[in-house]
């Protein structure tokens, strides 16, 4: 059930924000905002496991990697307007409509933040660990992976602030977010400041939030390049 909205009213005498708008439409609020967070945690949660996947693969095969960045750069430069159009007579208005095209536009960044972080491993590193008995495979998810997470959430942090941006598109397709608020806004005949504010204040808090929230989990994770850096 998707909470109802007060209509927005056409007055020219209207100011420029009107707390009474927020507390009527309280609960419309809190749903959007969980729809954006929906929204954004899922399409990062698909990209950045199709960026360790394709990652991974570059790694280990070295002259794939220019052509996983090719794509994923081809990818990225689609409109986001375009990207959901073409879904749409695919997939209808749906979640996966929505979520697609915003994990698409992660990979590029993702991947290469993480095959320059594995890259960046000491080689040192990298012999002892060989020397001490590692398989391919566990040097890279057991020592390559861990030491390159500062580089790998840096590249999460620029990928999640920009998946928020771009939810907000995705109200066009009914999907929610709060950019739902900003188009209910701007679609009256005498344009509502109101909602309007309230999506693009709460989508600049969330970024901030978010990015906040990963780069904590950097500092928690990865103590050794704080220590390196002083």
């Amino acid at each position: 059930m998707h909470a109802s909205v007060t209509p927005l009213l056409a007055d020219s005498s209207r100011p420029l924000f009107e707390w009474r708008w927020v507390e009527r439409n309280a609960d419309a609020i809190l749903q959007r905002l969980g729809e954006h967070g929906a929204l954004t945690a899922t399409a990062l949660g698909v990209g950045l496991v199709l960026s360790l996947a394709l990652a991974t693969l570059c790694l280990r095969y070295r002259w794939f990697y220019p052509f996983v960045v090719g794509a994923a750069g081809a990818l990225y430069v689609i409109p986001s307007l375009g990207a959901f159009a073409l879904l749409v007579p695919l997939l209808g208005f749906t979640f996966a409509t929505s979520v697609i095209p915003l994990a698409t536009y992660t990979l590029l960044i993702l991947i290469r933040n993480i095959v320059t972080g594995v890259q960046q491993v000491p080689t040192e590193v990298r012999e002892a660990a060989v020397g001490m008995g590692f398989t391919r495979r566990r040097l890279l998810w057991q020592v390559e992976l861990p030491l390159a997470l500062p580089v790998v959430i840096a590249g999460l942090r620029v990928a999640a602030v920009t998946t928020i941006g771009l939810v907000t598109v995705t109200s066009l397709l009914g999907n929610g977010g709060l950019g739902y608020f900003i188009r209910a806004g701007i679609q009256t005949p005498i344009p509502n400041p109101s909602p309007i504010i309230v999506g693009i204040v709460l989508s600049i808090a969330l970024a901030v939030l978010v990015d906040l929230l990963l780069w904590l989990s950097e500092r928690a994770l990865a103590p050794w390049a704080r220590r390196a850096v002083r």
